[in-house]
């Protein structure tokens, strides 16, 4: 990629990029004059704890924004990133799921202007490449850029400590400002609550989309969602919405299945084993016709049991982050022939977020999508690490920093 060729330090001064930032400074002055603090939690090797600390902000190159966040979701991904299930160099901001207000804007960005309200897409959209064009642009090229710690011309808006620091999916929303490519931002209208609309940037639409998109949920069929936590609550909301007659939820935690039903679930199980008696009951043996991994790691065991879930030419949605080293799955492959049952992977819901985005928001102002109950504990910054071990601990559908 052409990135990958520039210099981690040569910091391009771009002409009119910086014209409405600090006061209008001349675009000769050197970025790290121009440079601004910000709070944000950093990551700075496996296993580690978050750091929150001050931090330097660069304005934004051509092509890019400045945005100042209202919220910032606690996915699990950033959990991955200390885990190291998701790869990264360090030392990283974390955060993809926020909105804010944009503050700045480089040059020939023309989708946004200052003062307009956007959802932080994690997945960046060029809208040209070929599966931008197709209609894929949850897969669009620049998403190659995600996990490599710099902006997508190869230079950091991040410095700490005398070093420069990645931007978890080129965004880092656990800062109180971030500078992201335009490419990243989508567009919402006024006065929506933005501690809401951060939902919809990661979590809301990769679970909805799990069911309706990927998973192609239709009126009248069986669907089971194995993990209830923030992922796997919208996956239920998505096969609610499309029509299921039948949502069985799976998780081990008491309190998430008792959350499930709030959002459309009509049955739970503990575990996979328990499911297959209910939906085999429900169905009179014909089994699900859907179901969606949204556990908090995909491990290649889980494939089989999954599997086993659904019937004929029925589809296994794998949402959840695997293991980058795992190579192996299990599962019956005279059946898989046989009866045509599929294994889909599914990246953000297979969802378009310019367009998805948007309607979820419709869809809450209807009334026909929960958000407001999905947070189930606010955080400030400085309480990141409290967030994620009440995460682990089962105590959250999601967790929410507010700035």
């Amino acid at each position: 990629m052409a990135f990958m060729g520039h210099s981690r330090h040569g910091w391009p001064v771009l002409p009119g990029a910086h014209s409405s930032y600090a006061g209008g400074r001349s675009p000769s002055e050197s970025k790290e004059t121009m440079s601004m603090k910000t709070k944000a939690a950093v990551l700075w090797g496996l296993n580690e704890k978050w750091q929150v600390e001050e931090i330097d902000l660069d304005p934004p190159n051509e092509g890019e924004v400045q945005v100042k966040l209202a919220a910032s979701g606690l996915c699990h991904s950033d959990e991955h990133l200390v885990t190291g299930d998701i790869p990264i160099p360090f030392p990283v901001v974390g955060g993809h799921e926020g909105a804010g207000i944009v503050e700045a804007v480089g040059a020939n960005v023309t989708e946004v202007a200052e003062g307009d309200p956007v959802v932080l897409s994690f997945l960046p959209a060029c809208g040209k490449c070929s599966y931008c064009a197709r209609g894929m642009t949850n897969l669009c090229d620049l998403g190659g850029a995600v996990i490599l710690g710099p902006q997508l011309d190869g230079t950091y808006r991040f410095h700490t400590r005398g070093e420069d620091a990645g931007q978890m999916c080129l965004l880092g929303t656990f800062s109180e400002r971030t500078v992201v490519p335009a490419a990243s931002v989508v567009k919402i209208d006024e006065g929506f609550p933005l501690e809401k609309a951060a939902l919809v940037g990661c979590g809301v639409t990769t679970g909805f989309g799990s069911a309706t998109r990927a998973g192609e949920v239709r009126a009248g069929d069986v669907v089971v969602v194995v993990g209830a936590g923030g992922i796997g609550v919208n996956a239920i909301q998505g096969a609610r919405a499309a029509g299921a007659r039948a949502i069985v939820a799976v998780d081990p935690v008491e309190y998430k299945r008792a959350k499930a039903g709030e959002f459309g679930a009509t049955h739970t199980a503990e575990s996979m084993d328990e499911a297959w008696n209910v939906v085999s009951e429900l169905t009179r043996g014909q089994l699900a016709d859907v179901c969606v991994l949204t556990t908090d790691v995909a491990e290649g065991s889980y494939i089989e049991p999954a599997l086993s879930l659904v019937g004929k030419r029925g589809r296994v949605i794998v949402t959840a982050i695997g293991h980058p080293d795992e190579h192996t799955m299990s599962g019956n492959l005279f059946e898989l022939t046989l009866y045509e049952k599929q294994i889909r992977g599914a990246l953000f819901g297979s969802s378009n977020p310019q367009h998805d985005i948007p309607r979820l928001l419709e869809l809450y102002n209807l009334g026909q999508l929960k958000l407001d109950e999905l947070v189930t504990a606010e955080y400030q910054l400085e309480d990141i690490n409290q967030g994620y071990q009440d995460m682990r601990d089962g105590k959250n559908i999601r967790g929410m920093i507010r700035f």
